[in-house]
């Protein structure tokens, strides 16, 4: 009989799932209940303050007055992710902590480009949205390879000094066309073959294209060769 008893003075406790707060509280109160929130989820798939679990779950047996703990969405929070190309990898993984992001992947290689220890690549790039506590792929350059011949700016020198230059980088000069042009001293540099700051894994002869006062001039020097 006192088992009885204490059943008859409980409820089924009704489902609050997927309504928002307000109308949550407004019916567990109705229904002589105490409605809080206790957890919180970060989601867009919900709309915000909606209910998404409740403890006491649906229909269990409950006595009056019972405090319903509830669990509601939020929107997930989204960051900005700074551009870290260039920086350190130590001032990369603070930048990202202070933004609540952090580094996901770590690759390195051989970049000319950057100093050893710097920066890269990164993915999501500069200015890209990232929900918060999500990670940043890096790329951090090993600097210069052990071996390479990196090609150097040869615009605007002279055709002497081109030659040296390409030496001087384990290269060698190819071809040379010429071009009529009036404007500079002859034999100066208008163009090359591979663009500067080309790395090679293997040396290749760079073609130039010099400038010339009058082409007649080439031609006849080679015809009397």
């Amino acid at each position: 009989m006192p088992a009885y008893v204490r059943f008859s003075q409980t409820r089924n406790l009704i489902d609050v799932k997927d309504l928002p707060l307000t109308v949550a509280l407004s019916r567990l109160h109705s229904e002589g209940f105490k409605g809080i929130v206790e957890d919180t989820m970060l989601t867009n798939l919900v709309s915000p303050n909606f209910i998404i679990d409740q403890f006491p779950q649906p229909d269990s047996r409950v006595k009056p007055g019972r405090t319903v703990r509830l669990k509601i969405a939020q929107p997930e929070k989204m960051v900005s992710v700074p551009n870290l190309i260039g920086h350190s990898h130590r001032s990369a993984e603070i930048m990202l902590h202070q933004l609540g992001l952090v580094i996901d992947t770590i690759y390195t290689e051989y970049n000319p480009a950057y100093p050893k220890g710097t920066v890269a690549w990164q993915s999501p790039k500069g200015n890209d949205l990232l929900k918060k506590g999500w990670g940043v792929h890096l790329t951090i350059s090993k600097g210069m390879p052990p071996n390479f011949f990196q090609v150097p700016n040869l615009f605007g020198l002279s055709q002497e000094k081109a030659e040296f230059e390409l030496e001087q980088a384990g290269l060698k000069l190819g071809k040379v066309s010429y071009e009529q042009n009036e404007d500079l001293i002859p034999f100066t540099v208008l163009d090359q073959s591979i663009k500067e700051g080309t790395v090679l894994e293997n040396p290749k002869k760079i073609e130039v294209t010099v400038s010339v006062l009058n082409l007649n001039d080439i031609f006849n020097q080679m015809m009397n060769k």
